[in-house]
């Protein structure tokens, strides 16, 4: 079992990406901290799916975008579970608006949750990491961190300074056994609840013939797919890799 004897961390675990790591690090031995915003009986369904694997699975609401809330969290986190071995930063928040149209509440929501969040996560779980002087920090970015998109100006914003947040901590951090890694996800088969964040979609959604031209492999990508590459980034397979980024994007790049 590759994460035996780890504790993740993992936000945005109650669907989706989230859940797919949540459910892959379980299988692999890691016990778990399990995060998301507001949706308790989502998140707790996770957590005993998780706990079939024999898996202790901690479920805590709060909202990432919260210093305080975040600091609430991994203290109980440590409290409870002892250690926090693997930080996993998945939660984000993407709208697609044309910059006249993005709002300032949404400017700054969107670089609360996707890049200030990630901040906050790593302050809060760095001191206990450097005592056991391991840690292994993993960001979720997108195809905006590596590629501009119309539209998306405070996405992109948010994690193309989030990719640059995973380089820093990478460099400050590699003393002290802690490694930062970013996976970068391209069109990916999950559901979507707010379809008024994507409306260039409504002509042309993933999994559209447009769409799958642009992409060599010629299919979406699945959940469990970036899973295994975070499972990669937390186990000591990926010992010596840090401030480096992984694109689960099936090409995506070179189409």
């Amino acid at each position: 079992m590759r994460l035996k004897g780890k504790t993740a961390l993992i936000t945005g675990a109650s669907r989706n990406i989230g859940r797919a790591i949540a459910l892959a690090f379980a299988a692999e031995g890691a016990d778990l901290a399990l995060n998301t915003r507001v949706n308790r009986e989502e998140l707790e369904a996770v957590a005993a799916e998780c706990r079939k694997a024999g898996v202790r699975a901690l479920p805590l609401l709060a909202d990432i975008a919260d210093a305080a809330a975040v600091a609430a969290m991994v203290a109980q986190a440590l409290t409870e579970l002892g250690a926090i071995d693997v930080l996993v930063c998945n939660a984000a928040v993407r709208p697609h608006k044309a910059l006249t149209e993005t709002s300032l509440d949404d400017w700054h929501r969107v670089l609360a949750v996707n890049l200030h969040s990630a901040f906050y996560l790593a302050r809060a779980v760095v001191p206990a990491m450097k005592e056991r002087g391991r840690g292994s920090i993993i960001a979720l970015g997108g195809m905006s961190s590596v590629t501009g998109r119309p539209n998306t100006a405070a996405v992109t914003t948010a994690k193309t300074g989030l990719l640059g947040l995973v380089r820093a901590l990478a460099a400050e951090l590699g003393p002290f056994g802690i490694r930062a890694n970013m996976v970068v996800p391209g069109f990916i088969d999950t559901e979507r609840r707010y379809a008024e964040w994507y409306p260039e979609w409504r002509q042309a959604p993933p999994g559209a013939p447009t769409q799958l031209k642009e992409i060599p492999l010629g299919r979406l990508g699945r959940p469990e797919e970036i899973a295994e590459a975070c499972l990669f980034l937390a186990s000591d397979a990926s010992a010596y890799v840090t401030g480096d980024t992984i694109r689960v994007m099936g090409g995506r790049l070179i189409g």
